[in-house]
């Protein structure tokens, strides 16, 4: 299906009209809140797509200017140049009552949310759209969704990489393409939420704990470095003065108690704190502030945590900006065995189709999707350009869908087609061609494994699900040690903690039906042996609301994925594993998993050991 668009018209869609401001940012480094913006240009479109404004400036930092070969913004260059300061009533203007627009929309949202927060404003954007999230969901037949390669195939002309101006000039042509093809499928936009906030900080950083959890602090025994500490009710000394001396013993002090808490502090133990509850069930034990104070001056040597494996420098791969990626990694056998009642598997003649399953229950659509991945094929949940066939169910005639399907001229099959598929026609395997280009993906079973290059670049492992899902489900990541417990809370990152401190794990949302977790495997600690990805539903809703969750292994941003997934496996299930991306020797593999549980997702933090306050 060809969705180029090099004289695409703007849509007229409903949903589509807002006015919009199209951004782009060149930045000194990639942690918002501790770099800083180096150039800024915005572009701004009515509802029509009518250029209404357009603005464009370097921006003196203040700092070091970071990787200059990639920018080319050297320290001459910025020298002259206004501080953010001094532009922001203007930026703050432009992107006022509109759509913030931006590919990978993430990063420039946050690194103006710190700018601004370093003036004492925030940004005035109540949504954005990310072009990157818009495209994943068309599906175009491109090889990759860098900028670059959106631009060629919607027919835009790049002239230079990595300048803002030129990039918002691109993207302006991006989004007209993107808009048009998502309106011909009928989609809806990933437009995100994102309420003014005051309340980003400048970057601060937060040393964790070095050292490991010894356990519970026995009675008569010392302090061990490591061991985890909570206070509860009043003490003599301030409690930040308690807290300060406590971090300066290697004691590792939270706000909670859990079943990992050493020992909490407390006065009055018959308190009826929550603190003390849940000691009591715990079984943690009590002390009070003046043995606690007499315990901090005799703390025994605890056990370091792991310390990041260094790549010798010989293996270090020197790779200039422009330079291809590195090619995907072999599938190995899978774990989980292709049913044999659906083909044998050596024959897999839907290898290269994405296959959408309409209709039926959650059981029948599960295994029809099944028996679709059985013959080679990746289960979509979305309708997208990347769809060749789909499989129309008890009730699925009257998905919204249909129309679109009709009209896009897709092939259409029922139930019977999945039992036999070379039976009742005969398919090729799809070729690649700039209008038809296989997924290429390798398609994970439930417990099948891929090994993870080690390039030097973070994997992100994303999840999706059905865009007109009406509940909200929340992406969490633990990094576990080798007794599957997170070494500090620090290593649970979820949505009111999306980066750890070390910005080694960070979750980001990049629309209402997709959020992603991206892990820099080579920065990571040696403790760390695993990374649990799961997602969670809020309220009464089960997985059986939701439906099937598709998960992509990528390795950087906008690239083709390396593998895989669509997840069924739960049904009245409210937490669900998706993924476990683990240490195997030297290096790293994932694991796609679907392990549902009946409990909510403090439950699940409990069992990996984060402190969850009552």
């Amino acid at each position: 299906m060809a969705l180029l668009s090099s004289s695409s018209k703007w849509p007229t869609l409903p949903g589509y009209f807002h006015d919009w401001a199209l951004v782009d940012v060149e930045t000194s480094g990639l942690r918002p809140g501790r770099d800083r913006v180096l150039s800024l240009a915005i572009l701004t479109l009515d509802a029509h797509g009518r250029q209404t404004g357009e603005f464009s400036t370097l921006l003196n930092p203040g700092c070091d200017p970071g990787p200059v070969h990639i920018h080319g913004l050297t320290p001459a260059r910025l020298a002259g140049a206004p501080t953010f300061d001094e532009i922001a009533p203007q930026v703050g203007a432009l992107l006022s009552n509109r759509v913030l627009v931006a590919h990978n929309a993430q990063f420039d949202y946050d690194f103006l949310a710190h700018e601004f927060a370093h003036v004492r404003s925030w940004v005035p954007v109540s949504r954005r759209l990310c072009t990157l999230a818009l495209n994943r969901l068309v599906g175009p037949a491109t090889p990759d969704l860098k900028l670059g390669t959106l631009a060629a195939h919607y027919g835009v002309r790049q002239e230079k990489a990595h300048d803002a101006q030129d990039d918002v000039r691109v993207l302006s042509g991006i989004l007209r393409g993107s808009l048009s093809a998502a309106e011909r499928l009928g989609l809806s936009l990933p437009l995100l939420d994102c309420p003014p906030r005051q309340d980003y900080k400048p970057y601060v950083p937060k040393t964790p704990c070095a050292y490991r959890n010894p356990g519970r602090l026995e009675a008569g025994g010392r302090l061990v470095q490591g061991m985890k500490v909570a206070i509860s009710g009043d003490t003599q000394v301030s409690r930040e003065e308690l807290v300060a001396r406590s971090v300066a013993c290697g004691l590792n002090m939270t706000t909670s108690v859990s079943g990992q808490t050493s020992v909490v502090v407390a006065n009055d133990p018959t308190a009826a704190s929550g603190k003390l509850r849940r000691a009591a069930t715990e079984g943690v034990p009590l002390v009070d502030e003046p043995a606690y104070l007499r315990l901090l001056e005799s703390v025994q040597p605890g056990q370091t945590k792991g310390t990041v494996r260094q790549r010798p420098a010989a293996e270090t791969p020197v790779r200039p900006p422009t330079a291809p990626p590195a090619p995907a990694p072999s599938v190995p056998a899978q774990r989980t065995a292709v049913p044999p009642t659906y083909v044998a598997a050596a024959d897999r003649p839907l290898t290269g189709h994405r296959v959408l399953v309409l209709g039926g229950t959650h059981q029948e659509a599960a295994e029809a999707r099944a028996r679709a991945v059985a013959f080679g094929a990746s289960a979509a949940v979305n309708l997208s350009a990347s769809v060749s066939d789909v499989v129309v169910l008890s009730g699925g005639e009257a998905d919204r869908r249909m129309t679109r399907i009709t009209a896009l001229g897709l092939r259409v099959h029922d139930a019977d087609w999945l039992l036999a598929p070379t039976t009742t026609l005969t398919l090729a395997p799809v070729q690649s061609t700039a209008e038809n280009r296989p997924d290429l993906a390798a398609v994970l079973v439930r417990g099948a494994v891929i090994d993870l290059s080690d390039t030097g670049t973070a994997w992100t492992v994303a999840a999706a699900w059905r865009q007109q899902t009406a509940y909200e489900v929340d992406v969490v990541a633990f990094a576990v040690d080798a007794y599957e417990q997170v070494p500090g809370d620090e290593d649970f990152v979820f949505y009111g903690a999306p980066e750890h401190p070390d910005g080694t794990l960070r979750l980001a949302t990049d629309g209402p039906t997709e959020q992603a977790v991206t892990a820099d495997l080579e920065r990571l600690p040696l403790e760390i042996h695993r990374i649990v990805i799961a997602a969670a539903i809020d309220g009464a809703a089960t997985f059986s609301d939701v439906g099937a969750i598709e998960i992509t292994a990528t390795c950087g941003i906008g690239v083709a994925p390396t593998a895989r997934a669509t997840l069924d496996a739960a049904t009245t299930e409210r937490t669900m594993i998706l993924a476990e991306v683990y240490r195997r020797g030297e290096g790293w593999r994932l694991r796609a998993v679907g392990q549902g549980y009946d409990h909510g997702l403090a439950s699940l933090a409990r069992r990996y050991g984060v402190d969850i306050a009552e």
